[in-house]
């Protein structure tokens, strides 16, 4: 293969790369903190030169952003395409469900234990942890939202806004607390299920038009 050439375009290599530099930055994050990890150190544990890691990433800062946009962009697009053919309250099952699962994974916790931990950094890792998480999770929620007003399947007259209130009403979940006693419960479908049931049925109570039920 032209290694180099056909990473720069048709990139299969160049993916596979990026995404072994994310892992290994993701896992020294959460180990050694923001502080303590280096680029260095990825390298090592990436198995890969440093100047591997500048072909992909500029700095540090750009590299966390890009561990947590990982995380957020496996699930976002995928539970929007899963529910897209249901019914109002199938969709924001999907998507509800989606959210708080990856919110109550050890990773995620672990990244947010990680910047509330350092003292030093935690202004500027939590803005780039907000735009690169919760702000592209909110657009994602946003542009459902959008398109369920269009079709008249509910009444979204600020998409925005009830983005925000869905994404408060996950992130609001007290399992995301029993988690950290007992993980077991917290992790349990059934719980998962049930609270997202309830969040779903509220906010399509408060966005509410004939049109919604799904049978």
């Amino acid at each position: 293969m032209t290694e180099n050439s056909q990473s720069r375009r048709g990139r299969p290599a160049n993916e596979a790369l990026g995404q072994t530099i994310v892992d290994a930055a993701c896992e020294l994050f959460v180990e050694l903190g923001f502080q303590a990890t280096t680029l260095d150190k990825v390298a090592q544990r990436a198995r890969i030169s440093k100047l591997s890691i500048y072909r992909h990433f500029e700095n540090k800062e750009a590299l966390f952003s890009a561990a947590i946009a990982a995380h957020c962009h496996q699930f976002a697009p995928q539970a929007l395409v899963e529910g897209v053919d249901g019914s109002a309250e199938h969709q924001l099952m999907a998507v509800g469900t989606s959210l708080l699962r990856t919110l109550l994974s050890p990773e995620v916790r672990s990244v947010e234990a990680m910047i509330m931990a350092d003292k030093t950094n935690q202004k500027s890792l939590s803005k780039l942890h907000y735009e690169a998480g919760p702000a592209y999770v909110i657009a994602q929620i946003e542009a459902l939202l959008r398109q369920l007003h269009t079709k008249a399947v509910l009444n979204v007259p600020d998409p925005l806004q009830s983005a925000r209130l869905f994404a408060a009403l996950i992130k609001g979940s007290d399992l995301l607390i029993i988690a950290r006693f007992d993980e077991a419960r917290a992790e349990d479908d059934n719980e998962i299920e049930s609270y997202c049931r309830s969040a779903v049925a509220m906010f399509v109570a408060a966005h509410g038009g004939n049109n919604h039920a799904g049978g």
